[in-house]
């Protein structure tokens, strides 16, 4: 480079004096720091020097020789050097060959346009009227030439720096100033033309960069002109810019410091808003290195196309992008109505993978300024990462509060502020602006950083003098260099947030952009003051990205985050009943409690304040979670008047959760209104462990039980009618009204797709490309009356409705019907409910449950009736899981109720797996963070427990760590040869005082349930259901029978007195017998693929106790043809009684030796098992002499409802 210099000094056709030889000489030693300088670069500081050299000596050669001179390249008659310095008389004589003129100095008598035939492109100058003369001209008074730099060409902008003011520099008599200024180089730049490369300040960038102040500081140098310069003119090829080069970025300012007394240091917007990006892009690394899911993201709502609104858009965009955050940009049409933008804000608003969400404003004039702000407001509090929601901008203005966000503006000139490390507190701070999205919220976050604030506006008197006493100033008034030096406090903070427009001629668009402050003369005051544009602006963007990442921890946090807050027992020592108990306590609000274990507010569907429902979707946010310990509770063989599974799984969980801090839940059968409102009554626990509110969970609760019950009287009367319009009507009929034709077209319902499927016909047909014979198979079921299994049903006992006769009028023309009415919960599509994983999985089961046979012993589903969409559309909301809660107010899962003798007897699958999944523990949580899912077998474990892990088990994937086997010593003397305990007569006397010895006899049958239970590889805790009468001999007794017989432990509990801490002990027990992977030795009972005969054999000699088992003829040829029918690889689900482990109920204790008689076995083929029913059983209840409707009722002052148990 210094020989291009050296090249360029001996073109200069000129006589040098001594003075200009020593500026040569100081300009030479500047390029050697330059090369040397290890922060600098070639590509910058070379470049810089080069121009800074060139400009030098045309303002030389024209005060020596008052001769024009112009900078080229590859000037024809100088082509050894890369830039020659050019009279301006030969540029007039030059045609037709390629020259760049980089820039000259002219005079009006030779305008730089007139130079602009003769060269490449344009030269890059203007002239001032009344300049120095030439030659032989007019002679004018010697004054100061204009030196002024235009973008030679369009094609250059993109590597050009930012625009600079035009500035008339006055050059004094080279005698009295041997160092003429460069005009690039002037005090007080608000946007230098050369940045540095490592910070925004010439200073920093080198020694050889950075011209003393005392150089150049007798110059004045006014505010009016503009400099812009081309950067390929800085180094000769673009290309070679490094990649980190800050060249290539053509929108960010950079700060010259200035050295005299009263001038200011730039606060760099621009730099702080990078690294703020920079440290959300690192932090979100740092999060994701953890927890692989994290992943935050931005929406914005846009509505049209504004070139303004679409370019904020996309600078948002950039910087998530840059930050690692995902980007959604929602683009809605110009037309979008406020109610369709509104639509958008609340889908998203619960939308779990979205962090953050903004409505880029404007909108429409349609929606106008008041539609904005309702829209604005609509955007949930906890994504508004704007800050600029109602709600958080009320907490911001409480001292005592604290805001989800600050609003991204405020917030960034608070960092602006304490980036200079300038200590806020009892300093005086000026805002100028009261509106609410800059002035206001400043004036409280100076507050809270005990600054004493004064805000101004358009009605403050004497604002100078006001601004006088302010240690910092934040203006936000949008009124162009209002604020000026003279009145500021010397040695302020001035941040300028004003973003204005004025005049500007030499701009392309005719405007500039400047702030509320006149910044040449405030930053001879203040000590640090913010540039416009690349101040606040950059920040504002960056501070939206440090929010967005804040919402994204606090989701994430929330979501891992479970911590239940019990509610206090009001206990009485003599408990009271079980529906004065329950509306003796208040439950907390469901939302409440779905909160504190970490249900999503979108994932939740209220039905009042005290019941919700789940939606499905939490398995897959969930889905990386490790499942909780699962646990069911089952019984001994039970007297008539239960022993309390459900008391004792209630109040296990209020102890894992109230009394001893773990996540647990309590999954649920809902009960039938039949034994509600029979003898047994209700199951929602009893004493002071129950679900509440009580009367809600015994009667309709969601209307679940409602649904199901519609869905199946929809399927039994489509059957009926299908019978009949078959036994009317000819082929070709039935094909006309199955397939009308439509404007003259006919075509298949999708579900007549499935039966077209099952027939092997083609399913690319369409109805007229049936051939007759295919019509004939299509059309016609060929029910066979007599073989018609499915029944209507009704929640209610009913025993009358057991066997009936249907199609007695005269419009059925003679086509009656035997058939007969269950209770709703032994319904089939009750079993399906409990047992589908998920929606599609119910809609398949409905599909293949057999309501018939064909008159040629083919089954006949509900999808051949037709019927099973309209069953799933009745039932999509009963497959979401119920939310209850206990009286301690931790959670219950309330779902599904099969029955337990012809259905499998257990709650729904999908509420274990939701349950399990939010008590499960993320990556890096220990074995202590487990939380507990307890769930309720039905009936004795012979039956309830057995079904549960050898059917829903199997079906769900999910293994047991351990089972909790309820035992009362009443029971348990029962099976010792106690006398008969009958509902509604008094006890007798030997079960209320201590009987050793018949007690021990009695345990024989708990020995009995633990062995099943272990010979499915599954720990036990026995939990003993103390009454007022066990007395501690006997307790201690069942302790010592129960581990002898292989339980894990053995705990007497009273919970139903005392609520959660009567159990405590019990919790203790089953957290030991579930620690580690207690699951792993489970196992099934049998094989799927062993014949039907070996399966239920294996139930009846292993689980019962049977010497053998008996097959009626019927059952016998049930057998061949469900094997020959392919549904020989069902599970098997017995149908017995739940009063003995035999088929007989007067067999007590462990009966041996008995053979268990099938008398049927019948098919729930959606459910996916067989029934057999062994003696028999009846699928709907009948009410006795005096149900328990008697005691209940209503009290007509308060609505309350009394007698309920």
């Amino acid at each position: 480079m210094l020989t291009e210099l050296l090249r360029l000094y001996t073109a200069v056709k000129c006589g040098m004096y001594l003075a200009a030889a020593r500026l040569i000489i100081i300009h030479l030693a500047r390029v050697i720091l330059v090369k040397n300088n290890p922060e600098g670069g070639r590509g910058q500081s070379e470049g810089f020097v080069i121009l800074n050299f060139l400009f030098f000596l045309c303002i030389l050669h024209f005060n020596i020789h008052n001769n024009p001179i112009a900078v080229c390249r590859r000037w024809p008659l100088n082509i050894k050097s890369q830039y020659s310095l050019v009279p301006v008389e030969q540029l007039y004589n030059v045609r037709r060959v390629p020259v760049d003129v980089i820039f000259t100095l002219t005079t009006p008598e030779q305008p730089a346009s007139s130079l602009q035939g003769n060269s490449r492109r344009p030269a890059a100058c203007i002239y001032k009227p009344k300049c120095l003369s030439l030659r032989g001209e007019r002679e004018y008074t010697p004054r100061s030439p204009t030196y002024c730099l235009n973008t030679p060409s369009k094609s250059k902008m993109n590597h050009m720096c930012l625009a600079q003011r035009n500035r008339v520099v006055t050059v004094p008599k080279l005698a009295n100033h041997p160092a003429p200024p460069h005009p690039l180089y002037r005090s007080n730049l608000r946007h230098p033309l050369l940045p540095s490369s490592s910070s925004r300040s010439f200073q920093t960038s080198s020694s050889s960069s950075h011209y003393s102040s005392s150089y150049y500081s007798h110059f004045s140098l006014p505010r009016s002109s503009q400099t812009r310069l081309p950067a390929n003119l800085l180094h000769p090829s673009s290309s070679s810019l490094p990649r980190n080069s800050l060249l290539s970025h053509p929108t960010r300012s950079y700060s010259l410091k200035m050295n005299s007394d009263h001038s200011s240091k730039l606060i760099d917007g621009t730099q702080l808003a990078k690294e703020i990006r920079q440290g959300v892009s690192q932090k979100i690394a740092e999060i994701q290195a953890k927890s692989p899911k994290f992943k935050p993201s931005l929406a914005i709502i846009q509505q049209g196309d504004r070139p303004d609104s679409t370019t904020y858009v996309n600078m948002k965009r950039k910087a998530a992008e840059e930050a690692g955050i995902q980007f959604v940009h929602l683009i809605l049409p110009e037309t979008a109505s406020e109610q369709e933008v509104a639509r958008e804000i609340s889908r998203l608003n619960e939308d779990p993978s979205v962090h953050g969400l903004l409505v880029q404003l404007p909108l429409s004039p349609s929606i106008g300024q008041e539609g904005e702000r309702r829209l604005t407001e609509a955007v949930s509090p906890q994504k508004d990462v704007d800050g600029f929601h109602a709600y958080n901008i009320g907490l911001l203005s409480s001292r005592g509060s604290q805001p989800l966000f600050n609003p991204c503006t405020p917030a960034g000139v608070i960092r602006l502020i304490e980036s200079t490390g300038f200590q806020l507190s009892g300093k005086q701070a000026v805002v100028l602006g009261r509106s609410d999205i800059v002035g206001t919220p400043v004036c409280s976050l100076l507050r809270r950083k005990d600054a004493t604030v004064t805000q101004c506006h358009r009605y403050t008197q004497d604002l100078p003098s006001i601004l006088k006493t302010a240690d910092v100033v934040v203006s936000a008034i949008g009124k162009a260099e209002f604020i000026q030096g003279q009145w500021l406090k010397p040695g302020c903070i001035v941040i300028d947030v004003g973003t204005n427009f004025i005049q500007d001629s030499s701009k392309k668009s005719g405007q500039r952009l400047v702030g509320d402050v006149h910044f040449d003369s405030a930053a001879e005051v203040a000590s640090r003051i913010t540039p416009v544009p690349g101040g606040v602006g950059p920040m504002t963007v960056a501070m939206l990205m440090e929010n967005t990442l804040l919402s994204a921890i606090r989701h994430n946090e929330k979501a891992r985050s479970r911590s239940i807050k019990p509610l206090k027992l009001n206990r009485l020592d003599n408990v009271p009943s079980d529906i004065e108990v329950a509306m003796a306590h208040t439950p907390k609000n469901v939302a409440t409690l779905a909160n504190e274990i970490g249900v999503l507010d979108s994932e939740l569907e209220l039905y009042g304040k005290s019941k919700a429902k789940i939606n499905l979707d939490i398995l897959d946010r969930l889905a990386h979670r490790k499942d909780g310990k699962y646990v069911v509770v089952a019984g001994i063989t039970p007297t008539p008047l239960g022993e309390g599974k459900s008391t004792t799984a209630i109040g296990l969980v209020q102890a894992l959760s109230a009394h001893l801090g773990k996540i647990s839940f309590a999954t649920v059968r809902q009960p039938s209104q039949g034994p509600t409102f029979g003898i047994k009554g209700g199951a929602a626990g009893g004493g002071y462990s129950q679900v509440i509110p009580m009367d809600e969970f015994n009667l309709h609760l969601t209307g679940d039980i409602h649904a199901t019950t519609a869905a199946n009287n929809l399927l039994a009367a489509a059957i009926d009618a299908r019978y009949f319009h078959e036994s009317t009507q000819s082929d070709t009929a039935l094909f006309n009204r199955l397939c009308p034709a439509i404007k003259g077209k006919r075509r298949f319902a999708p579900i007549m797709l499935r039966r077209l499927k099952k027939l092997g016909i083609d399913t690319n047909k369409t109805p007229e490309e049936l051939t007759e014979e295919e019509r004939s198979r299509f059309v016609r079921l060929d029910i066979d009356p007599q073989k018609i299994t499915w029944h209507r049903v009704v929640d209610t006992n009913d025993r009358f409705l057991r066997n009936i006769t249907i199609g007695q009028g005269p419009a059925e023309q003679g086509r009656e019907l035997k058939t007969g009415y269950d209770i709703a919960v032994a319904s089939e599509c009750m079993a399906v409910l409990a047992l589908s994983n998920d929606l599609a999985d119910m809609r398949e089961r409905l599909g293949r449950m057999v309501v018939a046979d064909s008159k040629s012993g083919e089954p006949i589903t509900a999808d051949d009736i037709g019927c099973a969409g309209a069953m799933a559309v009745l039932m999509k909301d009963a497959i979401k899981p119920n939310l209850m809660q206990t009286l301690e107010g931790t959670p219950v899962f309330v779902h599904a109720g099969p029955f337990a003798n012809i259905a499998h007897g257990n709650s729904s699958i999908l509420a274990d797996k939701i349950a399990l999944k939010l008590a499960g523990i993320e990556e890096g949580e220990s074995e202590s963070d487990y939380g507990y899912v307890v769930t309720e077998a039905g009936f004795g474990a012979d039956i309830g427990m057995e079904k549960f892990c050898n059917i829903k088990c199997r079906i769900s994937g999910l293994k047991p760590n351990a089972v909790v086997l309820v035992a009362t010593i009443r029971a348990l003397k029962m099976h010792g040869g106690g006398p008969e305990v009958t509902p509604g007569k008094p006890l007798a006397d030997v079960y209320l005082e201590e009987n050793l010895e018949i007690l021990e006899k009695g345990c024989s049958n708990l020995a009995k349930h633990i062995e099943n239970a272990r010979s499915m590889g599954i720990n036990v805790v026995v939990a003993v259901n103390r009454f007022t009468s066990d007395t501690p001999a006997e307790l201690a007794l069942v302790e010592r029978v129960a581990k002898a017989a292989g339980a894990h432990s053995a705990v007497a509990c009273n919970h139903w007195a005392m609520g959660g801490e009567g159990a405590v002990d019990l919790a203790k027990a089953l957290i030991a017998a579930c620690e580690g992977p207690s699951n792993e030795s489970f196992k099934f009972l049998y094989d799927l693929n062993q014949p039907l005969k070996a399966k239920i054999e294996k139930i009846a000699v292993e689980m019962y106790g049977a010497q053998g088992v008996s097959y009626s003829e019927e059952a016998e040829s049930q057998i061949a043809a469900y094997e020959k029918q392919g549904f020989g690889g069902f599970p098997i689900c017995m149908a017995k009684t739940h009063l003995s482990l035999s088929h007989d109920p007067k067999l007590k204790g462990r009966p041996q030796g008995f053979t268990l008689p099938i008398r049927t076995i019948k098919m729930s083929a959606g459910a996916g098992f067989l029934y057999p029913i062994v003696g028999d059983m009846q699928t709907m209840p009948g009410l006795s002499t005096r149900p328990g409707f008697f005691e209940q009722d209503i009290d007509l002052a308060t609505g309350k409802i009394i007698g309920l148990s």
